[in-house]
């Protein structure tokens, strides 16, 4: 069973999700939070597998919210999942930054919040395909200037090549694809490198990928 919380100023909104979540068999929304501090207290009693974050909210917003939750190591599987709504909010790339495993825009598709939901309690990143290259553009336009190439040197060459794709934005199969690999074994190749960079999930390899330079704008 996936256990959501709901965090949105809004009842009506976070209603809304519950109800839509609740009717599938393998999740289940364990809690809401109209504030960032109700989020956080929320979570931090809960231990959820996936939050849906708002980023507006007061008494504490999403980002600060989101931040807390990454940092605290007792919530380590809990993933936070920024909700917008709009594609490309000021604070969305923040929030990346801060270590939320995607994002999603308030007027989604019900089938794809629920995949999204089942594709971050899985482990994978989320990123609307339609705004990926445009969110790695912004993500890339807030990193130094002189990338540190020295986080990859725990990796071997095939590695260095995966991350490349990584921070392109291609999924494992694609990777795969590209590299006549199994969609498989690009995952393998993923894994390992996340855990050499210690890195929460596939959203930091992103970031990790244009900080050291091996990915550039220029190149999606």
């Amino acid at each position: 069973m996936i256990r959501v919380v709901v965090a949105d100023d809004q009842q009506l909104i976070r209603g809304g999700f519950r109800a839509l979540l609740d009717s599938e068999p393998d999740i289940e929304v364990v809690g809401e939070a109209g504030t960032g501090r109700e989020a956080l207290a929320v979570v931090a009693r809960e231990r959820p597998d996936v939050v849906l974050m708002d980023i507006r909210m007061p008494d504490g917003d999403g980002l600060w919210a989101t931040e807390q939750i990454v940092a605290d190591k007792n919530l380590a599987a809990t993933r936070v999942v920024v909700v917008t709504t709009f594609e490309l909010d000021e604070y969305v790339v923040h929030a990346i930054r801060a270590g939320a495993s995607g994002f999603l825009v308030k007027d989604t598709e019900p089938v794809e919040l629920i995949r999204a939901v089942r594709v971050v309690a899985g482990g994978e990143a989320l990123l609307s395909p339609g705004v990926t290259r445009r969110l790695l553009e912004r993500v890339a336009g807030t990193l130094r200037h002189d990338p540190d190439a020295t986080a990859l040197h725990a990796l071997t060459g095939r590695e260095r090549e995966v991350l490349a794709l990584v921070g392109e934005g291609l999924t494992n199969e694609e990777i795969g694809a590209r590299l006549f690999l199994s969609p498989l074994t690009a995952k393998t190749h993923v894994s390992r490198i996340m855990s050499k960079l210690a890195a929460r999930d596939r959203v930091q390899l992103v970031v990790t990928a244009y900080e050291t330079g091996l990915v550039s704008p220029g190149r999606q």
